[in-house]
């Protein structure tokens, strides 16, 4: 379903849901999700994945480590196409200690 909004045509499929194990919910935009293969292939919609046709991933780690997984998709999107002459804050630094392993295991599963 499309819907117009201050003159532009919009698809109810820009936002993505994303819910992680212990219940928190995420709307991110799809253009971020799809920096992540897995989730591309989890919501191609030639896939025959329910996650395509809900427009809902449900992710097996807990809120805090998919929230900061979804601050790095936003991260690398923003400059994947960066020059080279361009100063590129360190991600790591955003990272909480707690955190890390679980989102270290967290990132290679998505590929991100």
């Amino acid at each position: 379903m499309a819907t117009e909004q201050n003159g532009a045509t919009q698809s109810s499929d820009d936002w993505v849901r994303l819910i992680s194990a212990d219940g928190y919910k995420y709307f991110v935009k799809r253009k971020i999700v799809l920096v992540s293969p897995t989730l591309r292939s989890m919501l191609d919609a030639s896939s025959n994945f329910a996650e395509a046709a809900s427009n809902t991933c449900r992710v097996n780690e807990r809120g805090a480590v998919l929230e900061k997984l979804l601050e790095y998709l936003s991260f690398k999107f923003l400059y994947e196409n960066a020059s080279l002459n361009e100063d590129i804050p360190d991600f790591q630094e955003r990272i909480a200690p707690e955190i890390a392993l679980e989102l270290l295991t967290a990132a290679d599963y998505y590929d991100s």
